[in-house]
């Protein structure tokens, strides 16, 4: 196959099948996503009350970011995807842009702690490999501009 032809398969219209089984996916994704972010914050003594659906981003089928309100009254960020889940209350970003760029530092700095602990494992240093990984892919995402078009500045 040529390079022309691969290129043209994949600009192809979707077909409505195909379509209903995209958004079938996408749709499981979200919920498998979501009920991620709700186990992360039970264990760690958090209980969410709602969801803050405007604030919550998806960027399929990388990473999903979610705003709760948790029964204490208090805001948090979850992020899950394909990446560690992990939390912060939303002081620590003004909107979900922010806050992968807050959540891209936090890993790096947590890989630092990690590969300067010393008498490393090889999970330990697989660990922090992922983090740093994933947190220069947050900060990528984080820095491009058409992915927050519709955001407010």
């Amino acid at each position: 196959m040529t390079q022309e032809q691969t290129q043209s398969e994949q600009s192809k219209e979707l077909t409505p099948e195909e379509h209903a089984q995209a958004q079938q996916q996408s749709a499981i994704w979200q919920r498998e996503c979501f009920q991620s972010a709700q186990k992360h914050l039970a264990e760690k003594g958090i209980l969410p009350k709602t969801l803050i659906e405007k604030e919550s981003r998806f960027i399929a089928p990388l990473c999903a970011l979610w705003k709760f309100k948790a029964q204490t009254g208090k805001n948090y960020w979850v992020i899950t995807g394909r990446l560690p889940t992990d939390h912060a209350q939303d002081t620590a970003a003004e909107n979900p842009r922010d806050a992968l760029r807050y959540f891209s530092l936090q890993w790096q700095l947590k890989a630092d702690q990690i590969m300067q602990s010393g008498n490393l494992d090889k999970t330990q240093v697989d660990f922090a490999n992922l983090l740093v990984n994933r947190a220069h892919g947050l900060y990528e995402m984080y820095e491009r501009d058409h992915l927050w078009v519709n955001e407010a500045s």
